[in-house]
């Protein structure tokens, strides 16, 4: 091989080793760091917020549950794992909202039976209304706090003279939450763990002040009644109400919007499109009408009769006497502005035809004019 040609190719070598190696440099020099895990907590485990919680929220077994966090971060009013017991803190009602992830305090929670129990556990803008009831209207104490219930009103509508009364039920209102019976605002167990039943002289039911104020007369006008609704049956008229496009779930909302939404819907106590049923429906022997009243117990006038027909002619306009009666068959004739009473000689249940021109009235003339009667 020529010389010349050895050393060039020799040259290119050592450009293509040199050239190999700076680009091995560079690419090794670029790569990324090794990612370093974050530092776990290593202090004690406190009682979180596992989703938000807003103010009246009743707490729950999926509602709270323990973190580790930074030891120098701990307050004393945290609830810290092995300190706090969890079960009693099952039923107690957020006082006031608690964002996702944020400890839980002491002061945060209020406990059945504790003051402001009852005004922590209402809604924004909501009431609370006492309704007593008995071991029949109560179903038989089978209603406790946080159920959801109707409200039955049952009356006599009486009548006048003796008339049979109008007995009637109406569902009144729908979906009431009930917050307390009696004044236990949470279920009791018994020494095996069973719910113990108990019957309850009054209920304390969550509604809006209009409602409040309907649920306040229907106790004068009768007698209140429950009936305990099934869990079921808040979905089923959700989507009833979405529907009819009661419920407006505005474009572009979050799913946690639409799902705060549609939850607001569901608590919604309702008094509209109420129903009822009258004795009527239930036996062939009551009223399914309310009863006549007269007002004030007075009897009711008689109507008056139909006027009977004029049997003598009208007064002249000059205040004169009216033409003798006359009691035969008789028809009305109208002539320009005057009615008057003619007799019928003959020809009864035929037309007549009358023109006059310039008849003369005792004090006045009258314009030529022309009437047809038909009787």
């Amino acid at each position: 091989m020529d010389r010349k040609k050895l050393v060039l190719l020799l040259g290119a070598l050592i450009i293509a080793i040199g050239t190999a190696f700076a680009a091995r440099t560079i690419f090794a020099g670029g790569a990324a760091p090794d990612a370093e895990a974050a530092a776990v907590p290593t202090g004690p485990r406190v009682l979180v917020a596992k989703r938000a919680l807003t103010a009246g929220t009743i707490i729950t077994a999926d509602a709270l549950g323990f973190q580790p966090w930074p030891k120098e971060l701990v307050q004393d009013a945290y609830f810290i794992d092995g300190e706090a017991d969890m079960n009693k803190l099952l039923g107690t009602v957020v006082r006031f909202p608690i964002t996702a992830g944020e400890p839980v305090t002491q002061g945060a929670l209020v406990a059945p039976g504790d003051r402001g129990f009852l005004a922590a556990a209402l809604a924004p803008g909501m009431r609370a209304v006492t309704v007593p009831v008995s071991a029949t209207t109560g179903v038989a104490g089978f209603v406790f706090a946080g159920d959801r219930v109707d409200l039955v009103l049952t009356q006599a509508v009486e009548g006048d003279n003796g008339t049979q009364p109008l007995k009637a039920a109406e569902t009144v209102l729908r979906n009431l939450r009930v917050l307390a019976t009696d004044q236990t605002v949470e279920k009791t167990v018994d020494e095996n763990g069973k719910t113990e039943v108990t019957e309850f002289r009054t209920v304390t039911l969550e509604v809006t002040p209009k409602i409040a104020e309907k649920i306040a007369v229907a106790q004068t006008i009768g007698t209140l009644s429950l009936a305990l609704r099934s869990i079921a049956d808040s979905q089923s008229e959700l989507e009833r109400a979405v529907a009819a496009g009661d419920v407006q779930i505005p474009p572009g909302a979050t799913p946690e919007q639409e799902e705060r939404i549609l939850k607001a819907a569901m608590a919604r106590p309702v008094d509209k499109g109420t129903t009822f049923s009258t004795g009527g429906d239930v036996s062939r022997f009551q009223r399914s009408t309310v009863p006549p009243k007269n007002g004030g117990g007075q009897q009711q006038a008689a109507p008056a009769p139909a006027p009977a027909a004029p049997t003598r002619r009208a007064a002249q306009s000059d205040g004169s006497a009216p033409a003798p009666v006359y009691r035969g068959p008789s028809v009305r004739v109208t002539r320009g502005k005057e009615t008057t009473e003619e007799s019928v000689r003959s020809g009864a249940g035929a037309v007549i035809s009358s023109q006059s021109s310039g008849v003369k009235r005792p004090g006045q003339t009258l314009p030529s004019a022309g009437a047809t009667v038909v009787f």
